[in-house]
């Protein structure tokens, strides 16, 4: 079922429900109203007719006369009157008696000076009346029959006017749901055309500060984010692509030269020698093509636990000195940092991955192979610096230092892959850190920043 059904048809239930409280309110109003009116009127007959009994010349008979004649056109008032020792002195017909009083219902109209009930359709009142200091008690029973052609008529009216009033609201509902949503059916409209060669459309907006307009507004903040997604995606591939196909060609070359002649024993182990190492290239971009997969993880389903900073800089730090003789790397903790501080909520592995990277490029790039490593402390904030001598970096590169693939004309004198800082920045980023470099007077500083507990 449809949103715009739904809605039309709640809307409806919802305006029934009411429509039935309130017209049901109303009735029994009515019913209450003329119940309390017609007893009312009871008593002023019943006064009326013992105030002509008791004190105007007409016979009783005359009276009689009287009664008979107005219950031809309309349901006259039957009036009787009994004395203090329960003898009837007055009836109005006697052989049609309504209320057929018994010596219990006068004495409790005697001792209550007042009651009021219902003898099946009929209405009846007893009351006492008092006439030359003497009490006599006066009952008075009709049918309501305008009363009720009133209700019953005010009934007809509500059912039929309920059931119009519904169908006119179902169709108020089916229009006004339609014109609601029909800024979703032209979004839908849109959706429907974009697909992921068409990821630069989107959706129309407008100034109103609606729930549509601001759906949209999201929305077309999803699609670029795609959008981007889906460029950084083609220009990942195409630069992985580039980088796998120089060592693929370079071992392809070396091979077929190897092959088509022959060679002597040193020029073989000098071909195999190239191949190695652009195998070993190979591994090492495809190894680093992997920490990236991991570092761009959902944080969700990184495990993260304690993790000590100093350990793992020491480990990167045996790490990279052991695997690269020539590099010179010194680790500087200053004394007013507490053990505590050094203690974050992290990754120990994409950490290391980290620090190993920060460290290998300070040292690939100084002219003597050295990184200082200097940990200090400010209030909360636990800072971490890895600097080198050597030539700076230019401001327009330092603007790029951290895309992918990215390599400046200085840097690519040297063997790399332009994913090594990238990476960097993202599992700094995944442990809500900060990286930035300054790069000036001939020193290249890249500073980490961690918040302490």
């Amino acid at each position: 079922m449809k949103i715009r059904t739904r809605l039309t048809l709640l809307f409806t239930l919802i305006t029934a429900m009411l429509l039935s409280i309130y017209s049901i309110s109303i009735y029994y109003s009515s019913k209450e109203a003329r119940e309390k009116s017609f007893y009312s009127e009871l008593q002023n007959e019943a006064i009326a007719k013992a105030d002509l009994f008791f004190r105007s010349s007409l016979p009783e008979q005359e009276m009689h006369k009287l009664y008979k004649n107005n219950t031809r056109t309309l349901n006259e008032v039957q009036v009787a009157i009994y004395n203090a020792n329960k003898q009837l002195i007055y009836h109005d017909d006697a052989k049609v008696d309504y209320v057929k009083e018994t010596p219990e219902m006068l004495s409790q109209i005697f001792q209550k000076k007042k009651i009021n009930f219902f003898l099946n359709d009929l209405q009846v009142i007893g009351m006492v009346y008092h006439y030359e200091g003497k009490t006599y008690a006066v009952t008075a029973a009709a049918y309501d029959q305008y009363g009720y052609d009133y209700l019953t008529h005010l009934l007809t009216i509500s059912i039929i006017s309920f059931f119009i009033i519904l169908v006119l609201i179902y169709l108020a509902g089916i229009f006004l749901s339609k014109k609601a949503l029909s800024p979703l059916s032209e979004m839908v409209v849109q959706i429907k055309k974009i697909t992921a060669g068409k990821l630069q459309l989107r959706l129309k907006t407008t100034k109103e500060k609606d729930e549509l307009n601001e759906l949209a507004q999201n929305f077309n903040g999803m699609l670029e984010r795609l959008e981007n997604s889906f460029d950084s995606q083609k220009h990942f591939v195409s630069n992985i692509s580039h980088e796998l196909r120089t060592p693929l060609s370079a071992i392809i070359a070396e091979l077929e030269l190897a092959s088509e002649k022959d060679k002597t024993k040193e020029e073989y182990k000098e071909t195999i020698q190239y191949a190695l190492n652009d195998a070993r290239n190979m591994v090492k971009l495809s190894n680093s093509l992997m920490d990236l997969a991991k570092a761009s993880y959902d944080p969700n389903e990184i495990s993260f636990s304690e993790v000590r900073l100093d350990e793992v800089l020491l480990e990167s730090y045996t790490k990279i000195t052991k695997e690269n003789s020539r590099y010179k790397v010194s680790l500087n903790i200053e004394d007013s940092v507490e053990e505590h501080q050094l203690t974050i909520q992290g990754n120990e592995y994409l950490l290391q991955v980290a620090f190993n990277n920060l460290i290998d490029n300070a040292c690939k790039y100084s002219p003597e192979h050295t990184c200082l490593i200097d940990v200090n402390t400010d209030s909360k904030i636990l800072t971490i610096s890895f600097t080198n001598t050597g030539n700076s970096i230019n401001k327009e590169d330092v603007l790029h230092i951290f895309e992918p693939f990215y390599r400046s004309e200085t840097s690519r004198q040297e063997k790399g892959h332009g994913i090594g800082l990238f990476l960097t920045q993202k599992i700094i980023l995944l442990h809500n850190a900060k990286v930035k470099v300054v790069s000036e007077k001939n020193k290249t500083t890249f500073t980490v920043e961690f918040i302490t507990q």
